[in-house]
């Protein structure tokens, strides 16, 4: 009795144990790394295994770091202390940590360090990278975490409140190859803070508020992002000493004439968008828009200084978009032979020869978009290489018609927003042509290399038949020229190679283009016109985007668009005058395709005459079709046998008529 007690007591023991709450580690280990995120904690954790070589304690409620829990893990390489509320690193806690490599202490309260009266964090022997951004640490506040690094190469010290970088900030981490500094308040950098830098490439220090750069000095570094400040110069001293710079940004600022750039350079991108910069010396009565009158005293000098008087061989990317730019210099561009990207958009420019491109053989982009070009002109066998031109948003309106002839290698062409129209092919040797009518129409016609035309919101009266004969255009928009009128076979000759074509928005009642003869087509916008029929589509056709919306459509079935289903992917077909039963096959391809519809609820449709109202799409149901026309045979019978009721009593009044007639007569 007493063994079968005791043995009863052992089994609930081992019942109460095994029903007991198992509490789950904080962190979980995998390959070496203890992710430990997330977890509320407020120490160290000390339980992990001691050979992990990263830790991640990111956001939890940390508040001071010791030495001691940090010895357990003498084999970590990465430590993540971001988002927390640190205020305390003990003197030497990293000390004896050989192998760390990284520290990330973003997002922390470290400004309340100096209250300790600590003289810093002490040695960080191997530390690569440390991260000390978002702490509102200000001025030589970072001294007290960097002082003792001198293996460190990357430094971030962005969104603080430092306001003058000190010539001494970085004395204790002599190796420093990146620093980021960004969205801060500088204004203030002290002469020599970077200097004794030797390994310095890349300095971040936008968004500021610094004012000036004067004797740029800094040979060894690659890569100076200004943008974002308030910066009216950019002056590096004259000096045979060759500047390793390679990318320099000084976007956002208030620059009013070009930097003035290290004369041996190896600059390949420079953006200089969105200042006040002018290049030609025309006269402007709004001067005082671009700069005060103090600084044009003192700087004024300095604006004749031309580009071309530093070489810039290896520069391939030149910004200037977003300037007051009205006029360019002839030998503006001569000394930048290999540039391959322009960007002249959001300017003053009215007049513009591109001729005044000369000498870039290499140029493969051009953007002019949003000036105010009036004309424009180009010499033969200029910019041979060009690939890429915007034109679209200015005020151009006559042109020479062969001008984009002349353009060797073209392949994108935009001029949306002008007043250009395309010519017809032949035209000129059919008739002669007075020299307004010569110039008020392009020839887009034989350009082989021409791929994509974008000739959208040109007031296009007409575009003639084979207007774009002799390109390989793949992409070509022609919408809202409203009531353009288009002469048949006006695609002809892009059969095989128009994959994507725009004409919403033209109030066209009728479409002379054949689509089905365009098998490569597989984008298509027709919305927005008036059309009420489209040729029949194939099984040759690839079409995988439709827009038939806002037009006058009301029976699409003899267009045989279902029989696109195995390629189509986009229909639109809202805000057309539908009916339902004449078009049973957006119900099948609705229930049983992959084809998504365009605001489907917006798409309705009309029963017919009987019923009242519409309803939308997704509801139609061949169902009601055939008991409409039930109703309506039922209709057409009894109206057919009220007819011949209605002929037998008139015919038998009449018989009986003639008969009193007769009676009365005799």
């Amino acid at each position: 009795m007493l063994l079968y007690l005791l043995l009863v007591l052992g089994l609930l023991e081992e019942g109460i144990c095994m029903n007991r709450p198992q509490t789950s580690p904080p962190c979980l280990t995998v390959k070496m790394i203890a992710h430990c995120h997330n977890q509320s904690l407020q120490q160290v954790p000390l339980d992990l295994p001691s050979g992990i070589q990263t830790l991640d304690l990111s956001n939890n409620d940390l508040e001071n770091i010791t030495e001691d829990p940090l010895m357990i893990y003498s084999f970590l390489e990465s430590l993540d202390l971001s988002s927390n509320q640190l205020s305390f690193i003990q003197l030497h806690s990293f000390k004896e940590m050989h192998q760390l490599k990284d520290i990330n202490l973003s997002g922390n309260n470290l400004d309340s360090f100096v209250y300790y009266g600590l003289s810093g964090i002490g040695l960080l022997p191997y530390v690569e990278t440390l991260d000390l951004s978002r702490n509102s640490l200000y001025n030589d506040m970072t001294g007290f975490f960097i002082q003792e690094a001198p293996h460190l190469r990357y430094l971030s010290l962005h969104e603080n409140s430092i306001t003058t970088v000190s010539s001494d900030m970085f004395q204790g981490s002599p190796l420093l190859e990146k620093v980021d500094l960004h969205n801060n308040i500088i204004m203030d950098i002290e002469e020599g803070a970077f200097e004794y830098l030797k390994h310095l490439s890349t300095i971040n220090l936008s968004m500021n508020s610094i004012t000036c750069i004067s004797d740029f000095n800094l040979h060894q570094l690659k890569v100076l992002n200004l943008s974002n400040n308030s910066i009216k110069t950019f002056h590096t001293p004259d000096s045979d000493e060759e500047y390793l710079l390679e990318n320099l940004d000084l976007s956002h600022n208030k620059l009013s004439s070009f930097p003035q750039l290290p004369l041996v350079n190896n600059l390949i991108l420079i953006d200089l968008s969105k200042n006040y910069i002018r290049l030609g010396t025309e006269p402007s009565g709004d001067d005082q828009d671009w700069m005060n009158y103090s600084y044009q005293l003192e700087f004024g000098h300095q604006n004749s200084k031309n580009i071309s008087t530093v070489p810039l061989p290896r520069l391939i990317h030149l910004d200037l978009s977003y300037n007051n730019i009205k006029s360019i210099p002839d030998d503006f561009f001569l000394t930048i032979p290999a540039l391959t990207f322009l960007n002249l958009s959001k300017n003053c420019i009215q007049v513009l020869s591109l001729g005044y491109f000369s000498g870039l053989n290499s140029l493969v982009t051009l953007d002019l978009s949003s000036n105010s070009i009036q004309n424009l002109s180009l010499g033969t066998h200029s910019l041979p290489s060009l690939q890429e031109l915007y034109l679209q948003h200015n005020q151009i309106h006559l042109l020479e018609p062969r001008i984009f002839q002349k353009l060797e290698s073209i392949v994108v062409l935009h001029l949306q927003g002008n007043r250009v129209g395309p010519c017809m092919k032949g035209l000129g040797k059919a008739k002669r042509r007075t020299h307004t009518e010569e110039y008020r129409c392009i020839e887009f016609f034989n350009i082989p290399s021409l791929q994509h035309l974008n000739l959208r919101e040109n007031m296009i009266q007409r575009i003639p038949h084979s207007a774009f004969w002799g390109t390989s255009l793949k992409v070509l928009d022609l919408s809202m020229n409203v009531g353009v009128k288009m002469k048949p076979n006006v695609l002809s000759g892009l059969e095989k190679t128009l994959e994507v074509l725009f004409m919403e928005g033209n109030g066209l009642p009728s479409l002379n283009v054949d689509l089905p003869l365009f098998t490569h087509l597989k984008y298509l916008n027709l919305s927005g016109n008036q059309l009420s029929s489209l040729p029949e589509w194939n099984s040759n056709c690839h079409l995988e985007t439709l827009d038939l919306s806002l037009n006058s459509f009301t029976d699409l079935e003899v267009s045989n668009i279902q029989v696109l289903e195995n390629t189509l992917k986009t229909l639109s077909l809202y805000g057309n005058p539908l009916s339902c039963c004449a078009n049973t096959w957006i119900s099948h391809m609705i229930q049983r395709t992959a084809v998504m519809f365009t605001s489907l609820n917006a798409t309705t449709c009309n029963v017919s005459k009987l019923y009242e109202g519409e309803i939308p799409v997704e509801q139609m149901n061949p169902d009601i079709c055939e008991k409409d026309w039930k109703k309506v045979n039922i209709i057409v019978t009894l109206v057919l046998v009220l007819s011949l009721v209605a002929i037998g009593i008139c015919f038998l009044l009449y018989f009986y008529r003639n008969r009193l007639n007769r009676k009365y007569k005799a």
